[in-house]
C-alpha cells in the first residue's frame, strides 16, 4: 500500500512540473515569433546597407571612413558576448561560452588585450566563476532589444575605434539561420570592412556600379558606414534573442515529452502495484472465509 501511495504522490508531482514545462514551451513559442519577425525584417535592412557599404568600399573614390580602414596592428580589442538572463534553454548559453572563452585564450596566446563585455546574467555568473575579468556588464537586454539600447554601445566603439584605444570589436552570440538551425559565432564587426564581406554581390557587374552622390559622396559615406555598423550590431542582439527562444522552446517540449513517458511508466508501476495488492487482499479474504468453515 505504502509503494503505490509513493508512485500517486510521484506522478502527481510530476504532473504540476509538466503543466510548468509545458506553459513555458506555449510561451516560448509565441515570443519565438514575434523575435523572428523583429530579426527577419532588420536582417533585410542590415543586408541591403552592408552591399552598399561593400560598393562604397571598392569604388574609385578620393576618401575613406576610418571604420573601413584596416589596422596595421591589433593590440586592443573588445569581445562583446551575448548570453541569456534566465536558463532552461539546453546549451544555448554553453555554445557561445565556449566559443569566448576559446577565444579568450588565444588572445592571450598571442598577447592580445582584449577587454571582455558580457551581456546577460547567465554568462556574467560564468566569467565570475571562471574569474575572467568583465570591463563591461549588460543585463537590461530581454528578448525584446530595442536599437536605442545597442546605439548606446555601438557610439562608444566607434568612438573608441576612431580614437584608436581598439583595434578590432567582436561579438559571440548566436546567429540566425532559420526555424532550424542557429549556430554560435564569434564575428569581426569592426573593422567594418569584415562586415561587409558578406554582403559583397556574386555578379562581378556590381564592382563596376556608379554612383550619383548628393549632396556629396563624403557626407553619404559618413553617415552610411556608422549606421552599417549600428544596424549589424543591433542585428546581432535580435538573432540571440530569437535563438534564444528556439532553445528554451526545445528544451521545454522535450522536457514535456519526458514527463509524459514517466507519468505513463509510474501509472504502469502503479496499476501492477494495485493488482498485486488487490490479488493479495483477496487471497487473504479467501484463506479467512476457509478458516471459518
Amino acid at each position: 500500500m505504502a509503494k503505490a501511495r509513493s508512485l500517486v504522490t510521484r506522478r502527481k508531482s510530476i504532473r504540476n512540473i509538466r503543466k510548468i514545462t509545458r506553459t513555458m514551451e506555449l510561451i516560448a513559442t509565441a515570443r519565438f515569433k514575434k523575435a523572428m519577425d523583429r530579426a527577419s525584417e532588420a536582417a533585410a535592412y542590415t543586408r541591403k546597407l552592408s552591399e552598399i557599404v561593400a560598393d562604397l568600399s571598392q569604388a574609385s573614390l578620393s576618401f575613406s571612413h576610418p571604420l573601413l580602414k584596416q589596422p596595421e596592428k591589433v593590440e586592443n580589442g573588445v569581445l562583446l558576448v551575448l548570453t541569456s538572463n534566465r536558463g532552461l534553454c539546453g546549451g544555448y548559453n554553453s555554445a557561445v561560452l565556449r566559443l569566448a572563452v576559446g577565444r579568450l585564450r588565444e588572445a592571450k596566446t598571442t598577447g592580445e588585450n582584449l577587454s571582455l563585455e558580457v551581456s546577460g546574467k547567465r554568462g556574467l555568473n560564468f566569467m565570475k566563476y571562471e574569474q575572467y575579468p568583465v570591463s563591461h556588464a549588460y543585463s537590461h537586454f530581454e528578448d525584446k532589444p530595442r536599437f536605442d539600447e545597442a546605439e548606446v554601445l555601438a557610439n562608444r566603439y566607434i568612438a573608441d575605434f576612431i580614437a584608436g584605444r581598439i583595434q578590432r570589436v567582436e561579438v559571440a552570440y548566436t546567429k540566425f539561420l532559420n526555424a532550424a538551425r542557429q549556430v554560435a559565432v564569434v564575428e569581426t564587426l569592426l573593422p567594418i570592412g569584415d562586415l561587409s564581406d558578406e554582403a559583397k554581390p556574386k555578379e562581378s557587374s556590381r564592382s563596376n556600379i556608379e554612383y550619383e552622390f548628393l549632396p556629396s559622396a563624403q557626407e553619404i559615406q559618413e553617415q552610411i558606414v556608422p549606421e552599417a555598423f549600428k544596424a549589424r550590431l543591433f542585428k546581432c542582439f535580435l538573432d540571440a534573442a530569437v535563438s534564444e527562444q528556439i532553445a528554451r522552446r526545445v528544451a521545454m517540449k522535450a522536457a514535456t515529452e519526458n514527463a509524459d513517458d514517466m507519468i505513463r511508466s509510474i501509472s504502469l508501476q502503479y496499476n501492477r502495484a494495485r493488482q498485486s495488492q488487490i490479488t493479495s487482499e483477496l487471497s487473504e479474504i479467501i484463506g479467512g472465509a476457509a478458516a471459518l468453515e
